[in-house]
């Protein structure tokens, strides 16, 4: 048994970032963010996890929100309570590295906008992709918290951890977390490994889980036995299922104990309850799936907020049913990538190949993404384990993966995109120059105020009253003076439906000899051809983004392109021709 341990646990409130990315797959808006931040602003939380994560995203892709301008709203209400980010080490806010000079301008354009506390992790646990804007926090003078991303596996284990924790430490960390993205860590691992850290370094640790397999709970009270110093947690109406546990229960528990948070529970009663008018306005993007303890996680162990983008995905391809298909995928594809933690963006990388090799008819890597051949190059980092032979030809061929630190191949890039932003007439702020470098292919849209907000989708209706109010599907295709357009219905009242997303559909859907078709929906990223041009089977014709990843679209044969359908920024569906190759 551990020795008693007393002094206050810290709360970090994560209702601003990862909460709603985990229930509501980033989809709070910052309107509502403001009033709920200043009451936050009373608690006294140690930090609010307001930014970083998926927000910057989910901000220009869907809601037509500038992520800076809301960093700096945030952090005109919140005048007590430090911000907190979650940046991606070398890959920041996006899915795939930088450069050090963009790593450099990014973290301080953070620190100047807002961000007090940086909470900084590697997907792979290769310090080598920290050190950069770990370096860079600390020129900046602000909290560095360094980051352990948890997870179990042939290859890791208790010791591995905190020999991680000390050379975290070493680097001149203010506080470490232990990143349990997936909910997997038992209350005696979790007792452990936290003990073992306290024994190994003396700088604060926080505990961060997913009650996504329900031992959440019970692992923070074996952390705080341990004597961990803070604590994550989620406002209830936006904690529990694949989020945080509820900062009123824990701060509760707490309470005539050794380890009192100190804080209210009566100005927590005040934000929660605008947290429950802010959950029923969302009400319409909540999956029960999402929402329910799901043991299964021990299994496949994707993070809360992958597997509510998961759903949504699956949802867009109209695949729902394939949901537990590609759940068993999922360890598979890890072991082939040599059990890479499932965090952003392997999580992405590895949960888009489990679906791509689900949906796509043929054997599994039939059609590999762009970024899990970068994963078996080496150009994410170095593997936990190492990828096996088999798996590495199939992918890769006899191509040898790199051993330096991967950005040590990147050249410096900040100066040339801005240049190419300003050519564009994209930049109107500094901050431009970074969000059009972290998305290039739908920043340019944002920018130029072309994008529309994501309407907020109807709360769901049951089964009965769906039947009585006449079945009306969620999708369907209308034809009007011989073009189709796609339209998503998003409310039912009575008789009277409204649309949204109403937007032409310019590939045809039906049979078109020598015809390429999309094998899932997505957006046009890139067209490689053009008409008229000679192509060689398994030439790239174009790519697709798709679930946050880029799926290129191969030629199935030798010959010559004759029609194009698509441009770059269209949406397909699966199942649309894209273009012809006779």
């Amino acid at each position: 048994m551990c020795a008693a341990v007393t002094g206050k646990v810290l709360i970090t409130d994560t209702t601003l970032r990862d909460a709603h990315q985990s229930l509501i797959a980033t989809r709070l808006r910052t309107e509502d963010m403001i009033p709920l931040a200043r009451e936050i602003d009373t608690c006294g939380f140690f930090s609010a996890e307001a930014w970083g994560g998926a927000t910057f995203d989910s901000c220009i892709r869907f809601l037509n929100d500038d992520p800076w301008d809301r960093l700096r709203a945030l952090k005109a209400e919140l005048k007590h309570t430090p911000i907190q980010m979650l940046l991606r080490g070398q890959n920041l806010v996006g899915y795939r590295h930088y450069s050090d000079d963009v790593v450099d301008r990014f973290v301080d354009a953070s620190y100047k906008n807002g961000v007090d506390i940086f909470r900084i992790f590697d997907a792979l646990n290769d310090i080598r992709n920290m050190k950069r804007s770990m370096d860079r926090v600390k020129k900046a003078g602000a909290h560095l918290q360094g980051t352990i991303s948890y997870t179990t596996s042939p290859v890791h284990s208790t010791a591995m951890f905190i020999g991680m924790a000390e050379e975290l430490a070493a680097l001149d960390c203010d506080s470490l977390c232990i990143k349990d993205m997936a909910g997997l860590i038992m209350p005696e691992a979790a007792r452990d490994l936290i003990s073992g850290i306290k024994k190994a370094v003396d700088i604060p640790v926080c505990l961060h889980s997913h009650s996504t397999s329900g031992i959440a709970p019970m692992s923070y009270q074996a952390a705080i036995e341990a004597g961990v110093d803070i604590l994550d947690t989620a406002m209830s109406p936006f904690s529990m299922g694949t989020s945080q546990p509820p900062t009123e229960s824990v701060v509760a528990s707490l309470v005539g104990t050794p380890r009192d948070t100190g804080i209210d529970l009566l100005k927590l009663r005040t934000v929660r309850n605008i947290c429950v008018q802010i959950r029923e306005k969302y009400a319409g993007l909540v999956n029960p799936i999402s929402e329910r303890v799901d043991s299964n996680v021990l299994l496949y162990q994707l993070p809360g907020g992958m597997i509510s983008n998961l759903v949504s995905q699956l949802m867009e391809q109209d695949a729902l049913n394939r949901l537990d298909d590609v759940f068993a995928e999922v360890p598979r594809v890890r072991k082939d990538l040599g059990y890479p933690p499932l965090v952003t963006p392997t999580s992405q990388i590895v949960g888009t190949q489990a679906v791509l090799n689900v949906l796509v008819n043929g054997p599994r890597y039939t059609n590999v993404t762009k970024e899990v051949k970068d994963y078996v190059r080496g150009l994410y980092g170095k593997s936990p384990a190492p990828v096996s032979e088999e798996i590495r030809k199939l992918i890769i061929g006899d191509e040898k993966p790199i051993e330096c630190r991967p950005a040590d191949l990147l050249e410096p890039s900040y100066e040339r995109m801005k240049a190419e932003a300003e050519k564009a007439g994209l930049v109107k702020k500094e901050e431009d120059v970074l969000t059009y470098i972290m998305y290039p292919a739908i920043a340019p849209s944002f920018l130029k105020g072309e994008r529309q907000v994501e309407p907020i989708p109807a709360k769901k209706v049951p089964a009965p009253q769906a039947a009585a109010a006449g079945g009306v599907p969620d999708q369907m295709e209308v034809e009007v003076d011989g073009e189709i357009f796609s339209v998503r219905i998003v409310s039912v009242g009575g008789n009277k439906v409204q649309v949204a997303n109403v937007a032409p559909q310019k590939a045809p859907r039906g049979d078109v000899a020598g015809g390429i078709r999309s094998n899932m929906q997505g957006m046009v990223l890139q067209v490689m051809v053009s008409r008229g041009a000679t192509v060689k089977k398994g030439d790239t014709l174009l790519v697709l983004e798709a679930m946050k990843m880029e799926n290129p679209i191969h030629s199935p044969v030798d010959g010559r392109v004759t029609e194009i359908f698509v441009d770059t920024g269209d949406v397909v569906q699966n199942g649309d021709v894209l273009l012809v190759v006779q």
